[in-house]
């Protein structure tokens, strides 16, 4: 499709970061090992770094150990200058109706269900 950029190839250190969530996950008691393993599946089978995220979308936020006084973390879809450390692109963009700006759809795995969308214009 014309104007539309390849999706990203997952590298080893997408599929381990992803890993490392699931384990952390595991930890918490959030998932069991059936579905610890199943969803670790899931990454190391993916091609592209959006399949690999996939399999920690759904799955709660992790909160950082000594981040309770930071203030709460905003929910819903956020737009932001640039992508954070660990956000995963995908092929998905679209024109922001209010600035014209073309913005890339970015996903965050570590973000609660709902918030995992992050917007940010496509350079």
């Amino acid at each position: 499709m014309a104007g539309q950029q390849p999706r990203a190839p997952a590298s080893d250190a997408d599929r381990e970061r992803i890993i490392r969530l699931l384990r952390e996950q595991f930890a918490y008691g959030r998932i069991d090992e059936a579905e610890l393993d199943r969803r670790v599946g899931v990454v190391l089978a993916a091609d592209f770094v959006d399949e690999a995220a996939g399999a920690v979308a759904d799955l709660p936020e992790l909160v950082a150990r000594g981040s309770a006084g930071r203030g709460p973390r905003r929910h819903g879809h956020g737009q932001a200058a640039r992508p954070e450390p660990g956000w995963v692109p995908t092929s998905e963009r679209f024109r922001d109706p209010t600035s014209g700006v073309v913005m890339r759809v970015w996903l965050d795995p570590a973000a609660k269900p709902g918030a995992e969308r992050r917007y940010v214009p496509d350079e």
